[in-house]
C-alpha cells in the first residue's frame, strides 16, 4: 500500500493539518508558505493574490522583509508574477534578475536570490494568485518540483473560497474572484430580475484533496475512466446515431480525450503527487481550461467545452453526484445558469422559485427561450464564460431589456436596478388600466390579442392582460414535463381544466409538435443529422397515428359539447392537412357513436410554417377553418438559417423586404378566401414587428402574456393607414434597397409610439 508519506505528498498531508489548526488567518498562511520554502529545499516562498482592482498583492512570504505583506503591488503582466498571473502558465528561472520581465521592488530584499519557480493558483481556468520559491544560488527546478508547486497550488485556490481566507481582505476590497463582472447578451424576454445564481449543472465540489493512498485513488481514476469510456462508446455504437451528425461529432471528441494518452498520465501524476482522483481532476482541468481560454485558435476554444464537460462527467463518477439542479430544492429568487438547455429540463425547476434563464448559447426563437417567456421568466442568450465564473449563491441582475447581465453587483448597481425594478413595477401598472379598452387604433382598425401558453397557470394571466383569447396552446409542453406518455384521462383533464380557465374566451390547441430541439425521452426516435427539417411535428403524428388518434379524442372529450378550435402544425402538403382532418372526423364519429356530446362548434386549423405551402395555400384554404403563421420555423426555413445557430440566428431580420413580401402573400390569400389568419410566432410580441405586422393588414396577434401590454399599448396610439401606404409602397417590385425597419422605426417616432 503507497501510503502518502514523502516529498510532495507529505506537504500536502502537512497543508492539510496546518488549515485545521485553531490558528489566525495571516499566521495560519505564514506558516503554509514556511512549509513550501521548507519542503522545496527554497530559501524564501511568496504568495501573491490577484484582487478585483487587477492588482497582484503579496499575502504571505517566507525569506522576505515580513513588513512587505500587503505592501508590496504588481499589475497584471508587471515582473515575473504578474507575467504568470496574465499568462497562466508556470515559469522556472536560474536567473530571475536576467529576466526581460524582472521587475525589483526594494521593500522585498529579492535581489539577492537567483533561482525562480513560480506556478499560478487556478480555479475554473481563471487566476486567482502566483505562488513562488525563490533560492539564493543559481539552480533549475527539476519537473517533480514543479508538478509539486502545481498540485500545491491547487489545494491553496481550495483554501480562498473559505471564510476564513476572507479575514486576510483589506476593507473596501476584494480578491478577484469575487469580483463583480457584467456581461453583454442578447435578451429573449424583456425585464428585469434580481436573485441568486443556481448553476443548472453545477461543478462537482471537491471536498477531499489530499490522498491517503495513492495506489487506491489510481484504481478508483482506472476505474471511472472505463466507466466513461464504456458510457461513450455505448451512446455512439446505438443503432440510431447518425453518421456526422453534430451529436456525433461531440461524442467522437469526448472518446477522443477519454482515451488520450497524455491527459490520463497528467491525471496518475497528480495523484502520484498526492492528490485523490477527484482533485487530481479537477488539477489537470484547471491547467487545460487557462491554456484553451487565452487561445486565440476558435477551434480550440470550442473544444473546451467538450473537455469540460468530460471532465464533469468523470467527477460525477468519481463522486456519486449525478444530480443536475432542477432535481434539487431552489432558493427564493433563482436565476438559473447554463450553457444551453433544453425545453423540458428548464419545466423540471420550481417555476415559484425562478426568476430568470441566463445561457452561454441559445437564440431568441430556440425552444427554451419560448417555454421561458411562456413561463414568465426574463430570458437571455451569449453570455459568454458566464458559467465558470460564478459560483451558485452569487448575487446576479439580469436585464433581458438592456441586454446585460451584472454578476456579483456592487451595491450601487443593485440600488439602480430596485429603482428598475420599481419603475416596471408602474409599467406594469399603467398596462393593467388599459386591460379593458379596446385594442383599437386611432384611425379605427380593430387589431385582436391572443396569449401564446402550454400551460395551465399561464391562463389565469388572461384577466390580467385583457387578451380576446389563447391563440396558441402548445399542447406538446404536457408531454415535456411528463416521465412517461400522458394517458388519454390525463389529456382529457388537462385539456378540461384549459377550457375552464379561459373562461369562455376561444382557445386554439395546437396538436402535438414534437421533435428538433422539443425531445420526448421515452419517445425514442433516430437520430438526425437536421432534427428542425426531420422527423417531427405532423409527420412524425401522421406515421404515429395511434399518438395523433388519442390526442384528438381527448381534445374532442374535453369540448364537452363546447366549441373546439384544433390547429394543425408543420403542414407541408395540402394532402397532410387533409389527412389530419379525417382522423378528426374518424374520432368525431367515434365520439357520437360511444354517445358523448360532440362539440357545438369544431374548426380545424393549419399552421403556415413551411414555405412550400405558401404555393398550395388555393388548396389548403378552401379546407381549412382558420390558419395560424408559425414565424419562427418560417423565417428559419425561408433564410436557411438555424435559429439556434448563434452565428446566423441575427443575420437576417425576419422584417426585411423578402420575408415582408412572403407574409403579405399570406394576408392577401386569406383574405381572398375570407378565412380568419393569426400570427402565432414571436414576431406578433414585439412592438417594431407587430407594427409591421399590421401594416400588411394583420389584426389578430397571439403572443406571450408579458407582450400584450406593450402591443395594446402602441396599438392605442398607432394611426394605420399613412403607416399602410408607406409599406405597401416599399414592398412594390422595383422598391429594392427599402429598409422596412428603419420606416417603421421614423413612423413610430413621427407618431410619438412607445416601441
Amino acid at each position: 500500500m503507497a501510503i502518502a508519506t514523502s516529498g510532495p505528498r507529505l506537504l500536502l498531508r502537512q497543508l492539510r493539518e496546518t488549515m485545521a489548526e485553531p490558528l489566525a488567518s495571516q499566521a495560519r498562511l505564514d506558516k503554509i508558505v514556511t512549509l513550501i520554502a521548507d519542503n522545496m529545499r527554497a530559501d524564501a516562498c511568496s504568495f501573491y493574490v490577484l484582487r478585483d482592482d487587477g492588482a497582484l498583492e503579496l499575502f504571505a512570504n517566507r525569506g522576505f522583509n515580513p513588513e512587505a505583506v500587503h505592501m508590496t503591488t504588481l499589475r497584471l503582466g508587471e515582473g515575473l508574477v504578474g507575467l504568470i498571473a496574465k499568462q497562466a502558465e508556470f515559469l522556472s528561472l536560474n536567473n530571475a534578475s536576467s529576466h526581460p520581465a524582472f521587475a525589483y521592488r526594494p521593500e522585498t530584499g529579492e535581489e539577492a536570490f537567483l533561482a525562480f519557480l513560480g506556478v499560478p493558483v487556478l480555479r475554473a481556468g481563471q487566476t486567482l494568485g502566483v505562488l513562488v520559491v525563490q533560492s539564493h544560488d543559481a539552480r533549475v527546478f527539476g519537473e517533480d518540483e514543479i508538478e509539486a508547486m502545481l498540485t500545491t497550488a491547487t489545494l491553496l485556490a481550495e483554501m480562498m473560497s473559505t471564510a476564513d481566507f476572507e479575514a486576510l481582505i483589506k476593507p473596501g476590497q476584494d480578491i478577484d474572484l469575487r469580483r463583480p463582472r457584467s456581461f453583454s447578451v442578447t435578451g429573449f424576454s424583456d425585464g428585469v430580475a434580481l436573485g441568486h445564481v443556481v448553476l443548472h449543472d453545477p461543478r462537482v465540489v471537491v471536498s477531499n484533496f489530499v490522498a491517503e493512498d495513492t495506489e487506491v485513488e489510481i484504481g478508483r481514476l482506472g476505474d471511472a475512466l472505463n466507466k466513461l469510456r464504456l458510457s461513450i462508446d455505448n451512446m455512439l455504437n446505438r443503432g440510431d446515431m447518425v453518421p456526422f451528425s453534430d451529436h456525433r461529432e461531440i461524442l467522437e471528441s469526448y472518446r477522443m480525450f477519454a482515451h488520450d494518452r497524455g491527459w490520463v498520465d497528467r491525471l496518475n501524476e497528480a495523484i502520484n503527487n498526492g492528490l485523490t482522483a477527484e482533485a487530481a481532476v479537477e488539477r489537470v482541468q484547471n491547467d487545460t481550461r487557462a491554456r484553451m481560454m487565452r487561445s486565440t485558435d476558435p477551434y480550440i476554444k470550442d473544444r473546451l467545452h467538450d473537455l469540460d464537460d468530460l471532465a464533469n462527467r468523470l467527477l460525477r463518477m468519481l463522486t456519486g453526484d449525478g444530480n443536475t439542479a432542477g432535481k434539487k430544492p431552489l432558493p427564493e429568487n433563482a436565476i438559473l445558469v447554463a450553457r444551453n438547455m433544453g425545453p423540458a429540463e428548464l419545466l423540471e425547476y420550481d417555476r415559484t422559485r425562478l426568476r430568470a434563464v441566463v445561457l452561454e448559447e441559445g437564440a431568441a426563437i430556440s425552444h427554451v427561450a419560448i417555454v421561458a417567456k411562456s413561463l414568465g421568466l426574463v430570458a437571455v442568450g451569449q453570455a459568454e464564460n458566464i458559467v465558470s465564473m460564478s459560483e451558485s449563491g452569487d448575487d446576479i441582475i439580469v436585464d433581458g431589456t438592456a441586454n446585460s447581465v451584472h454578476l456579483r453587483p456592487a451595491p450601487d448597481m443593485v440600488q439602480v436596478y430596485v429603482d428598475k425594478v420599481r419603475l416596471n413595477a408602474k409599467r406594469r401598472a399603467h398596462y393593467l388600466e388599459l386591460k379593458d379598452k379596446p385594442s383599437i387604433t386611432r384611425d379605427g382598425v380593430e387589431v385582436q390579442l391572443y396569449h401564446n401558453s402550454g400551460l395551465v397557470a399561464d391562463l389565469p394571466m388572461l384577466q390580467d392582460t385583457g387578451a380576446a383569447g389563447v391563440g396558441l396552446f402548445r399542447t406538446e409542453l404536457q408531454f415535456m414535463i411528463a416521465s412517461r406518455l400522458p394517458r388519454l384521462e390525463e389529456q382529457v383533464a388537462l385539456y378540461s381544466e384549459a377550457i375552464r380557465l379561459s373562461e369562455g374566451k376561444p382557445i386554439v390547441f395546437r396538436l402535438l409538435d414534437i421533435g428538433g430541439d422539443k425531445v420526448i425521452p421515452y419517445l425514442r426516435a433516430a437520430a438526425e443529422e437536421n432534427p428542425a427539417m426531420g422527423f417531427r411535428s405532423l409527420r412524425l403524428a401522421l406515421e404515429r397515428q395511434g399518438l395523433l388518434r388519442i390526442q384528438i379524442r381527448a381534445l374532442l372529450r374535453a369540448a364537452n359539447g363546447g366549441p373546439m378550435r384544433i390547429l394543425v402544425p408543420m403542414v407541408t402538403d395540402a394532402w397532410e392537412f387533409r389527412k389530419a382532418r379525417d382522423v378528426v372526423m374518424l374520432e368525431l364519429e367515434r365520439l357520437r357513436h360511444e354517445g358523448r356530446p360532440v362539440p357545438s362548434d369544431l374548426k380545424l386549423g393549419a399552421m403556415i410554417e413551411v414555405p412550400s405551402l405558401l404555393w398550395e395555400l388555393d388548396q389548403v384554404l378552401p379546407d381549412a377553418d382558420f390558419v395560424s403563421i408559425g414565424s419562427n420555423d418560417l423565417v428559419m426555413f425561408l433564410t436557411a438559417a438555424d435559429r439556434g445557430n448563434k452565428r446566423v440566428a441575427k443575420s437576417y431580420d425576419p422584417i426585411a423586404l423578402p420575408r415582408m413580401r412572403a407574409l403579405k402573400h399570406i394576408v392577401d390569400m386569406a383574405r381572398r378566401y375570407n378565412v380568419p389568419l393569426t400570427m402565432c410566432g414571436e414576431l406578433a410580441g414585439r412592438t417594431v414587428e407587430a407594427l409591421a405586422l399590421l401594416s400588411i393588414g394583420m389584426t389578430r396577434l397571439s403572443m406571450s402574456p408579458p407582450s400584450i401590454g406593450p402591443i395594446r399599448e402602441m396599438v392605442l396610439g398607432l394611426e394605420l393607414e399613412p403607416v399602410r401606404r408607406s409599406v405597401s409602397a416599399a414592398l412594390l417590385e422595383g422598391a429594392s434597397g427599402v429598409d422596412i425597419r428603419a420606416l417603421l422605426l421614423e413612423w413610430a417616432d413621427r407618431q410619438g409610439l412607445v416601441i
